[in-house]
């Protein structure tokens, strides 16, 4: 499964993005998707997953209220809409995939990744 970010930017404090991926490759609705972020010299955190379906959504606390995943499987397509933002969510941001979206916030459980996006937040 081949995953492209885009979406990425320099945004003010306050204002907002929405992250795209788009997959290929395989089949995308066998796979639960998420969203991940690297902030410099961090590690890669657990931002957000979506189930299969798209019924079931997880958050990482510091984005719940302020970010909403989504999917579309007919375009094979994830979305993070990420809305008030502050400048500690400037981040590479990674799309991935897993088999169940309850497990992504795991790295080791992520099957696929995408090369990630940058978005950078200025206060």
């Amino acid at each position: 499964l081949e995953l492209v970010e885009s979406g990425g930017g320099l945004v003010q404090a306050g204002g907002s993005l929405r992250l795209s991926c788009a997959a290929s490759g395989r089949t995308f609705s066998y796979y639960a998707m998420g969203w991940f972020r690297q902030a410099p010299g961090k590690e890669r955190e657990f931002v957000a997953a979506i189930s299969v379906s798209g019924l079931r959504t997880y958050y990482t606390d510091s984005v719940k209220g302020r970010f909403t995943i989504s999917r579309d499987n007919a375009k094979n397509t994830v979305y993070l809409q990420m809305n008030s933002l502050k400048p500690e969510d400037t981040a590479v941001y990674y799309c991935a995939a897993a088999s169940a979206a309850q497990s992504m916030g795991v790295i080791s459980n992520i099957n696929y990744w995408g090369k990630g996006t940058l978005v950078t937040v200025s206060s």
